[in-house]
Parts: C-alpha cells; sequence; structure tokens
C-alpha cells in the first residue's frame, strides 16, 4: 500500500544560496515578509542606536550572526552590536535611551535589551577573553573601546562569524576572509588558540554545518576532533542547547549529524549513537544501508514535516528528538534469522537508550517522557493501517483509544509526523516494472488513516476522556469512594472493548446502591460472551 515518487537527481543538496549583504532597505523588505512588525520595530531599534553612538563620537558595528545571516539573504532574531570609541558607563547611559537593560551578561561586558517575542539587542564593547578556569564561566573579560576591529573580530570561533558590518554605510570588515568561506560554503575557525577556549565551540560546529551546509576545512577538522573529549566537561544543558539549534534550525540535520560521527564527537559524549551505523537492515525494507543511514534519512524527513505542519517550537522539537531516537533499540536486537535481518521489538528496547540520550541533554521532564513513549510506539500507526486496511482485521475505537492513553503525553498528531519521517526515511527502491528508474516512498497512507480515527472519537490531540465522571454518579445516588474509581474505569473499559455508551453505563446501574454493586454489575457485563 506504500506509494512511491520518482528519485530526483539531487537527494541530499539543496539550492545554493548566494551571498550578499542586505542594505537598510532589503532588510526592512525581508523583515515585512517575515510579518513580523515587532521584528522590523527592533531592527529600527539597532538603526537608531548606531546613529546615537555616532552622534556621541563612536561607531556601532553590526557582529556575529546578524551579519551572517544578512550576508546569505536572511533576516536575523538576533542583533549583537558591538561599540567602538565610548566608555562603558557611557554605553550603559546610551542604552538606558532605548529600553530596559538587563543586567544579564554585564560580567561579560555585554549590555542586553529585550524586545519581546524572543527578539534581543546585545550592546557590547571590544573585548578579550582570556581562559583562567574550568567551564564556561571561567574566563576573565578585559574591555578596550579602542580595541582594532580586527583584534576583537579575532576571538569569534569561526570565519564566518567574524564578519562586523555598519548598519548606517553597508561598510563590511573581514579581517579573516569569512566573506570568502561563505562563498565557498566553507567552516574554518578563526583562531585555533582561542576556539580551544570553550569546548561548546565543537557542538556549534555541528549544528553550522547542519544550518547552513557547510564543510569543515581539514585544519579546523583537526582541531575539532583534539577537542571533543572535552565536551564531557561541559553542563549537559549547553549540549542541550546547542542540540535544539540544529534539530530547529536546520533543514538537513542530517549534515551536522553525519558530522558529528565522522569526527568522533558522539563517541565522547552520545553513545547510544555509534552504534547505529554499523546495525544492518535488511535490504527490502530498507535499501538505504543501516540504521545510522536510515536515521540520517528519518530526521531530514521530520525536518521538512515540522515546517509542513508549521508546529510549535516545543512539539517540533519532541517530534525531531523521537525521529532521531526512534530505533535506539536496534543495535541490542538486531539479528539474522530466516534468511532477514530482524530487529524485533527494538522499539521497545529503544525506550533505555533513549531515556539515557535525553538525560545527558538535559532534556526537560515533559519532552523526555514524550519522546520516550513515541519511541516506544513508533510502529503503532503503521501496524493498525495494515491489520485494518491490508488485512481486514477490525481496529476497535477502544484500541486506538488504548493507544492515545499509552502514550500520554505525546499525542498521536505528534505519533502520526514521526511515523510518517520513519516511513518516508527510506529508500531509493528499484521499479519493479523499470528496473533503472529509482523510486522513493511517496505520502503516508496509514497516518491519513489513524488520524481521522483519531479525530472522530476525540484523541488526535489529546488522551481520552473518561465515559462518565463521578459527579454523574452522585447524581444518581451513589456515595463518593473507593469503589467509584473502579466504576469510571470499567465505564471507560466497557466502551473500549463492547461499544458501550454512557446512557447504556447509566441504565445499567441504575437502582443499585452502592458503588461495590455497581462494580459487580459492569464486571459480569464485562465478562459476558
Amino acid at each position: 500500500m506504500t506509494e512511491y515518487r520518482q528519485q530526483s537527481s539531487e537527494l541530499h543538496l539543496e539550492e545554493e544560496e548566494g551571498v550578499k549583504f542586505l542594505s537598510p532597505h532589503e532588510y526592512r523588505t525581508k523583515l515585512r515578509e517575515w510579518g513580523s512588525e515587532k521584528l522590523l520595530e527592533t531592527y529600527e531599534r539597532v538603526l537608531a542606536i548606531a546613529e546615537a553612538v555616532r552622534q556621541a563620537g563612536g561607531r556601532a558595528l553590526l557582529v556575529g550572526g546578524s551579519v551572517r545571516d544578512s550576508l546569505m539573504g536572511r533576516a536575523s532574531k538576533d542583533f549583537d552590536i558591538e561599540v567602538y570609541g565610548l566608555k562603558p558607563n557611557q554605553l550603559e547611559v546610551l542604552a538606558q535611551q532605548f529600553g530596559k537593560v538587563s543586567e544579564v551578561g554585564k560580567a561579560f561586558g555585554i549590555l542586553k535589551l529585550s524586545s519581546g517575542e524572543g527578539i534581543d539587542i546585545d550592546l557590547s564593547l571590544p573585548r578579550t577573553d582570556s581562559k583562567i578556569g574550568e567551564g564556561h564561566r571561567g574566563f576573565a573579560v578585559k574591555v578596550d573601546p579602542h580595541m582594532s576591529i580586527e583584534d576583537a573580530a579575532q576571538r569569534r570561533d569561526f570565519t564566518i562569524n567574524s564578519v562586523a558590518a555598519d548598519p548606517l554605510t553597508g561598510e563590511l570588515f573581514d579581517p579573516f576572509g569569512g566573506v570568502k568561506d561563505l562563498k565557498e560554503r566553507r567552516l574554518r575557525v578563526t583562531d585555533a588558540e582561542r576556539f580551544r577556549d570553550d569546548p561548546l565551540r565543537v557542538m556549534r560546529a555541528l549544528q553550522f554545518i547542519g544550518r547552513f551546509g557547510l564543510e569543515l576545512d581539514s585544519e579546523s577538522s583537526r582541531i575539532i576532533q583534539e577537542m571533543a573529549p572535552e565536551l564531557r566537561k561541559l553542563p549537559k544543558e549547553r549540549i542541550g542547547e546547542e542540540w535544539k539549534k540544529l534539530l530547529l534550525k536546520s533543514k538537513k540535520p542530517s549534515l551536522g549529524l553525519a558530522a558529528g560521527m565522522a569526527l568522533g564527537v558522539f563517541h565522547e559524549i552520545h553513545p547510544e549513537l555509534p552504534p547505529l551505523a554499523g546495525t544492518p537492515q535488511e535490504q527490502e525494507w530498507h535499501p538505504e544501508g543501516d540504521v545510522w543511514v536510515h536515521t540520517l534519512m528519518v530526521v531530514d524527513e521530520a525536518a521538512k514535516i515540522v515546517r509542513r505542519e508549521q508546529i510549535a517550537e516545543e512539539q517540533a522539537l519532541t517530534v525531531l528528538l523521537a525521529s532521531l531516537a526512534h530505533d535506539f533499540g536496534k543495535p541490542a536486537v538486531t539479528e539474522f534469522r530466516d534468511e532477514r535481518w530482524r530487529a524485533h521489538e527494538h522499539e521497545s528496547a529503544g525506550v533505555e537508550p533513549t531515556q539515557k540520550f535525553l538525560t545527558r541533554l538535559g532534556t526537560d521532564a515533559l519532552t523526555r517522557d514524550k519522546v520516550v513513549k513515541l519511541v516506544a510506539n513508533h510502529l503503532a500507526p503503521g501496524l493498525f493501517y495494515v491489520s485494518e486496511v491490508v488485512k481486514g482485521k477490525s481496529v476497535s475505537d477502544g484500541a486506538i483509544r488504548r493507544l492515545a492513553e499509552r502514550i500520554a503525553p505525546a499525542t498521536i498528531q505528534e505519533l502520526v509526523l514521526v511515523a510518517e519521517a520513519d516511513h518516508s526515511g527510506r529508500g531509493p527502491f528499484v521499479d519493479p516494472e523499470i528496473p533503472e528508474q529509482l523510486l522513493l516512498p511517496e505520502g503516508f497512507p496509514a497516518g491519513r488513516w489513524l488520524l481521522e480515527r483519531a479525530r472522530k472519537i476525540n484523541v488526535e490531540k489529546s488522551k481520552p476522556t473518561h465515559l462518565i465522571t463521578g459527579k454523574a454518579l452522585v447524581q444518581l445516588g451513589f456515595r463518593p469512594g473507593i469503589s467509584m474509581g473502579r466504576v469510571i474505569a470499567l465505564a471507560d473499559q466497557l466502551r473500549d472493548e463492547k461499544e458501550f455508551s454512557a446512557d447504556m453505563i447509566f441504565v445499567a446501574v441504575h437502582g443499585l446502591e452502592t458503588t461495590e454493586q455497581a462494580v459487580s454489575k459492569l464486571e459480569s457485563l464485562l465478562n459476558e460472551k
């Protein structure tokens, strides 16, 4: 019942974007395309700050991600302004003219202006960061308003982030060749010695590779490989934040994931991932290769799906993490039996490694619970569909309600998205009619079928509600007590297994005096053949 589409000639490459710096007019146009008035308002404030700095005798330059994004023809939600020629107290007084200044980051010489909706302006003076201790706080910061632009840029991680731009004139300052690297899709360390000060930059490399389709140069690859063991010293939450950026902001997260595996990063901090590489799969079902290759394809499909569905960030992260972890159980259970590679019950085998992986990321308890349950049940949509549609064995509403209950707090909607990514992240398959033509899965009929069934019984986006309530039982004359919960549970069971309605339950218990009697009555109905 799987539908297929022809394989395109370019499976893994996005269309390359040009490199150009956006003028204020072009930037405003981009922001209007985004439809964010708040972002447009923030950009106007950036220009006003730059003008105020100029009038005060200094110069304000945009640095970091906003310049990089502008060079790629993209608007940014974060604006970092480096101010030259003003003393710290002068900058603080100036900043207060444009909003409330947050104390967060002040120890590092950073003044933060919040515009709401997650849009920030960071103001800072040129500085040097010297490593003096362990951890991400073990730095001595020295501010120098008269530092050269080149010296200030040297502390930045990669050359693509070391470019500065004057927002008023559009003049670019590129002392380390970041524009050329961006044009050539190259990720290159700016300064090897300073780069080594913060191991988190290893993870930043992976998310930049995933987000922008960049390739590390050989020297940067060597540096990152040498630094990988240092990641063990970092707080798990910092690593988790970089994972979020890699998964949520990348059109092809597989690029960053593949780099992490090739560079040995995951061997150091994520032992759940390396065993996927080399774990075989049956050619008929997975012609793409081993479990790691399949996982990379599935995560890319999940990235497409969450964009298509335009779901909230928290839900998107849940789907992406579950897609990444969905086959974590295969290395433990894969065996060659009856002339085939099989991974029986790999869903349940994936629970423990998924829990460990998410714990190492510092994932919150709710997301962790949802992802684990999605992994443990990711085959359910396909199994239900095959049972009813292909084999003609009816799947009851009760079975679907029980599935919704089993995966809560995750939802059937989220489960279907993960299962769709799993289904689509396979192939290419050989066309039986035209052997030289390769095919990829198209559509996911099992998902459409399950969503339609779940929607009809109101469990698409939530777990099922009880058929009857304690309040209704009290209105019938029953007294609250321990047995009342059992009555409610039996009513749900009768609904799911024998299609009882609430009215049928009320008729069955009518005239009874105690909840114990009601329990006995409903149990007898449940046991009737």
